[in-house]
């Protein structure tokens, strides 16, 4: 795992193309408070060229919006898919994924996510899980993550049930971030 990760968010400096396809990317997931971040996703039942599509395009735009997991119901998709970076240089695809095991030890650190741009928050999660589901081709997987991947699988795991990163922090928290994200008043 990248060392230069805020939250769900790599921080690396970016040279000004990398950053304007970056912005582009941004531009194509969905942003809080769209309401389909708060909707819960479907079952998928069909492994079809339209699923190998989404997926494809959801790992490019992770990729592209310099993140290191993105959800279906971030790019508008109301479907059971997620992909995720565990490490660097590996990105896998999560379809119909279950959590059945979680640490009973938690940790807090700050998230971020990219459809909540520009916020960063304390959120406790497990240390360590069982993550199952099938890949894109539906073949069965299975992994068993700690720390920051961890991390980043229930993040999206979450989004598929229209959770967000605010729903588990702190009300303080909370508070402060919906500060942030409410529009400025401009005075002229």
């Amino acid at each position: 795992m990248p060392e230069d990760v805020e939250g769900q968010v790599k921080t690396d400096e970016l040279d000004p193309e990398r950053e304007a396809r970056r912005q582009l990317a941004l531009a194509q997931i969905r942003q809080y408070p769209d309401p389909v971040l708060r909707m819960e996703a479907h079952a998928v039942e069909a492994f079809d060229d339209d699923l190998q599509r989404l997926v494809a395009r959801m790992k490019d735009l992770m990729h592209e919006a310099n993140g290191v997991g993105l959800a279906a119901t971030q790019v508008g998709v109301l479907r059971r898919v997620f992909v995720f970076s565990p490490e660097e240089d590996k990105v896998l695809a999560l379809v119909n994924p279950a959590i059945p095991r979680r640490a009973d030890e938690t940790d807090t650190d700050d998230e971020g996510c990219l459809s909540i741009q520009g916020v960063t928050v304390p959120v406790e999660r497990s240390t360590a899980i069982r993550l199952e589901g099938l890949d894109e081709n539906g073949q069965e997987v299975g992994y068993d993550l700690e720390g920051m991947a961890a991390r980043i699988a229930q993040h999206e795991y979450d989004h598929l049930d229209g959770k967000l990163m605010l729903d588990r922090t702190t009300p303080a928290a909370r508070r402060e971030a919906m500060a942030a994200l409410r529009p400025r008043l401009v005075l002229r």
